[in-house]
């Protein structure tokens, strides 16, 4: 039997357990990635465990996500990001430099390695044929420490897209349309592996694109092939030695095959406030537009923007709309500007923004009030804009111009206007300057780390012992998110290496006394429905609960990362047998769980709720090595104490 793309990279990598779906294996990875935002409680994790030097084959730190300087905790945290670069042999990409998933796979990835990145979108590196999955930053943290990263073996379920695009539908369509058929939930457990005579008009951006937001349905990370694309890519680049081809075999077997046909595809949006809420452009014309923001991770290449610029030109945005464009990385802009297309979108009214992550995380372009705002980014979680109340639609850079002109949801209609964009792809040529990366000493042993004021330890859960008696501190619905958790924001982000402070915002814009109510109550327990955590690979939103005395979250389903940062942090991932018995529990009923350690050992826990003198049932859906993990307190506990038995 075969092998898919999936299973080759896994396999050579593979150093514990074997490749049967759902058991649990351990990788090594090849790199390593993080950013400001996550990277700093990555740092400080990796400063406990006492190593001298990463491990890994190589490590970046990007400086990507809040740039804005109002005042010293951002600069603080970036001169922090610097010290710990240059101290532990990692690479730094200054601020300015571009977002970290796109500037690695034009810089550094390479077709048939491996990446674990402390945010959830490093998946995008699969649009080049490496195996990238996203985790939490101590995850991360362990990886440049040489160890092993643990995962259950997915399912590779095989994406066939058939046909070519039409001009004006674009990648951007071919992931909502694979959302409007799964779901945020449909990648669960899963890998998706693209394949087809569609993927042979796919240049490596788009690939990214959509690999990008295979996080959005969930999956555990997408990939497509390693091939001609691939290689000429590389080859603009500079970089040919570092292609290597990656193909399927012919008689690899997938647990389930689903067929895109691009021939038929239309322009796609997603509505307010769930990735997966998509319809047709054309359904949505009669909305009306405040702002549209062209750029991010997802949608910030040379071509998308070159399009957009395409759209516009001889135009004017709408009075009015407010439209801001920010290229991916640096070198992208650089092209950009040679060609004139910086200059075109300036005349057409665009406002030009830093290459950084920025509106996409709700770092800065805020909508009005009320507002609505059409993005190419990847996520239109209720606030994620900066602004509760905004409703956000994501499109692809083609639709997005489009709206910008007319002030309405709108297409790039057929005939000469899509004509237009046949033929605008990448560049011939990729010019390099690599002069914003800062390469460490060799030995950094003097080096000294900076801290700031806002910089504080990283807090280390207790050990759980005897039983557990905690009242419910809050109740939440169906895919509450981390952003939901700890919001996406300029106020969030410029709190991520202070737990204490950043605690005080936890579940800010779904529950405002929630951080009160915790405090008074000292310990407690978090319920939740369906695909509690989804989103972001930030583990803030485990380790700010933790910090204001949160034991265990029970859930109906509970997101694949935020699940292993509950762990990392010591914090219980519980999961309801029976999902009838989420509406049998009340805010701040008393929950009594007998003998902790023994039934986290046992994977089923029963627990009564004393308010209502009732009990259920729980699953704790943890592997033998989570459970030691859990009972040692959480990761770092259990680094220092391998040997520790349950």
């Amino acid at each position: 039997m075969g092998l898919t793309i999936a299973e080759k990279i896994i396999k050579n990598h593979l150093v514990d357990g074997d490749m049967t779906t759902g058991s649990e294996i351990g990788i090594i990875f090849d790199h390593t990635l993080t950013h400001d935002v996550t990277g700093t409680l990555g740092y400080l994790a990796f400063e406990t465990m006492n190593i001298p030097k990463v491990k890994a084959e190589l490590s970046l730190s990007y400086v990507d996500h809040n740039l804005l300087q109002a005042d010293y905790k951002n600069m603080d945290d970036h001169m922090f990001l610097k010290s710990t670069a240059e101290k532990f042999g990692v690479i730094l990409s200054r601020a300015g430099n571009g977002i970290c998933h796109s500037i690695h796979y034009q810089r550094f990835g390479k077709p048939g390695k491996t990446l674990i990145g402390s945010d959830s979108h490093s998946t995008t590196g699969g649009g080049l044929g490496v195996l990238c999955i996203g985790a939490g930053a101590l995850d991360v943290a362990m990886s440049m420490a040489g160890e092993a990263y643990y995962l259950q073996m997915p399912e590779i379920v095989k994406v066939e897209l058939k046909g070519k695009l039409s001009p004006g539908v674009a990648a951007k369509d071919i992931i909502l349309e694979l959302l409007r058929r799964i779901g945020v939930k449909g990648g669960l457990g899963k890998i998706m592996e693209y394949s087809g005579k569609g993927v042979n008009s796919l240049s490596v951006p788009e690939r990214a694109t959509i690999t990008n937001m295979g996080a959005e349905v969930g999956a555990t990370t997408s990939i497509f092939p390693s091939d001609e694309i691939t290689k000429e890519f590389l080859v603009k680049q500079g970089r040919e030695k570092d292609f290597v081809e990656i193909k399927a075999d012919e008689d690899a077997v997938y647990s389930e095959v689903i067929t895109i046909d691009l021939d038929t595809l239309m322009p796609l949006v997603a509505m307010p406030s769930m990735p997966d809420n998509v319809v047709k452009v054309s359904e949505l014309e009669q909305v009306k537009v405040n702002q549209v923001f062209i750029g991010s991770c997802t949608n910030g290449s040379y071509a998308d923007i070159a399009k957009a610029a395409k759209v516009l030109k001889g135009k004017k945005v709408h009075p009015d709309v407010s439209l801001s464009v920010s290229a991916g990385t640096r070198q992208t802009f650089q092209e950009l500007m040679r060609d004139g297309i910086i200059a075109d979108l300036v005349t057409s009214g665009a406002r030009i923004m830093e290459n950084s992550c920025g509106a996409c995380t709700g770092i800065g372009q805020a909508p009005n009030t009320g507002g609505v705002s059409v993005r190419t980014s990847n996520r239109n979680f209720k606030g994620r804009s900066g602004t509760m109340d905004a409703k956000l639609y994501l499109v692809s850079p083609e639709t997005a111009a489009a709206t910008a002109i007319t002030g309405y949801v709108s297409q790039v209609l057929d005939g000469e206007n899509a004509q237009v964009l046949e033929n605008i792809g990448e560049p011939e040529v990729y010019h390099i300057d690599d002069t914003m990366f800062i390469y460490p000493p060799e030995d950094g042993s003097g080096v000294e780390i900076y801290r700031g004021p806002n910089i504080k330890p990283l807090p280390i859960p207790e050990i759980l012992i005897g039983n557990l008696e905690v009242p419910v501190v809050g109740k939440f619905g169906d895919n509450i998110t981390t952003d939901d958790i700890t919001p996406a924001s300029a106020t969030f982000s410029a709190l991520r290496s202070n737990v204490p402070e950043i605690s005080k915002i936890t579940f800010m814009g779904r529950d405002t006394d929630f951080v009160e109510r915790a405090k008074k109550m000292e310990r407690s327990i978090i319920v939740g429905g369906e695909n509690y955590g989804q989103g972001s690979s930030r583990e803030h939103a485990a380790v700010a609960p933790m910090y204001l005395g949160v034991k265990a979250v029970i859930a109906k389903s509970i997101a694949r990362i935020h699940k292993a940062n509950l762990i990392n942090f010591g914090v219980l991932p519980l999961v309801f047998k029976n999902k009838e018995d989420y509406d049998k529990i009340d805010r701040e009923d008393i929950l009594f769980i007998e003998n902790i350690v023994d039934q986290i050992k046992s994977k089923k826990v029963t627990v009564l709720n004393k308010t209502k003198d009732i009990s259920f049932e729980v699953e704790i859906e943890v592997t033998d090595r989570e459970a030691t993990i859990l009972a040692s307190g959480g990761k770092l506990n259990f680094v220092k104490n391998k040997n520790k038995k349950i």
